[in-house]
């Protein structure tokens, strides 16, 4: 132990607080300390267990509201810690997942809203940046199952580039990259990743209907078409796909109340709508086992050696 005022390393062992806690005491300049340990929930009074049942309910489908009555935490309290950990999940993800091997990635845009959908929010003349459709751009590791990149922004030039930057930060070495047929991605890939990729695009087209038909359909019409049409480097055929990143989204709607279809549990807030999304991410990455795997994508990919617990998810975050 390093004593705290005086930086001297001369520190016995001196008894225990009242919470059981080591505490010490330096023989240079007699100070007493405790163990310095880091708080998982920052200055939040909120026991740990009790947070971590609620990020296990919040988890696993359920709303903010139903948390509330099953743990008796307050909802207030709930958004407050979804904001801490949430944002602790970001930047430990920004910092671990960086340079990673990838052999295929796989791309794909999940749709959602902040406060109100786009039609709503043109009609209400509502400008808030921050409120209206947001995607989730998603990339995946397809053998491991591991979500290398993602951003949560709109459907944009800007918002692909940036991903595309962030996504090459994310990996390392060549790879073969699969997307859906947005656009701005035959240009934002290669110029972002030079010549590390092996890119193509699946161009999906769908059966025409007439407008009445269209009126009070809620699910796309049926796909009709599909092409696979090579941008960029010499992409296998074979392994021209996003049907892995697709199911992938598919979890994340299920397993996050406020990204399923039809939900009156939606984000009210964009910042709280991140903090929630950066959880899931590093919960799925480490924590959740995988059932093709049979372990957490973290482990596939060597990141780790073990899956974690949610504590230990917490602890990492904080550290």
């Amino acid at each position: 132990m390093v004593c705290p005022k005086c930086s001297g390393e001369n520190c016995v062992r001196n008894g225990k607080d009242r919470d059981g806690n080591q505490r010490f005491k330096c023989r240079d300049c007699k100070k007493n300390f405790g163990e310095a340990k880091p708080r998982l929930l920052g200055r939040m009074q909120l026991p740990v267990e009790k947070a971590v049942n609620c990020l296990k309910l919040i988890l696993d489908g359920m709303s903010i509201r139903a948390c509330e009555r099953f743990t008796g935490v307050s909802r207030n309290t709930i958004c407050d810690m979804i904001l801490e950990v949430g944002e602790r999940c970001r930047d430990f993800m920004a910092e671990r997942l960086q340079g990673v091997p990838v052999a295929d990635v796989q791309v794909d845009e999940v749709w959602s809203f902040v406060g109100r959908k786009e039609k709503t929010k043109i009609i209400a003349k509502d400008y808030d940046p921050m409120t209206g459709d947001s995607y989730a751009y998603i990339a995946l590791e397809r053998n491991s199952k591991l979500i290398v990149s993602y951003l949560l922004g709109k459907r944009d030039e800007f918002d692909t580039k940036e991903f595309a930057s962030k996504l090459r930060l994310a990996t390392s070495g060549r790879f073969q990259l699969s997307t859906d047929g947005w656009h701005p991605y035959r240009t934002a890939m290669p110029s972002e990743m030079g010549n590390r990729i092996d890119f193509s695009q699946i161009i999906k087209s769908f059966e025409s209907l007439p407008r009445h038909k269209w009126e009070g359909k809620y699910s796309p019409a049926e796909i009709v078409k599909i092409d696979k049409k090579p941008v960029c480097g010499d992409p296998d055929p074979a392994f021209i796909c996003t049907s892995h990143v697709e199911r992938s989204n598919l979890t994340l709607r299920m397993t996050v109340r406020r990204w399923t279809r039809l939900t009156n549990a939606f984000s009210k807030s964009w910042r709280h709508h991140e903090a929630a999304l950066c959880i899931y991410l590093a919960f799925y990455n480490f924590c959740r086992k995988h059932m093709t795997l049979k372990t957490s994508p973290a482990v596939a990919a060597r990141l780790t050696d073990h899956v974690w617990s949610m504590e230990e998810l917490l602890t990492a975050t904080a550290a």
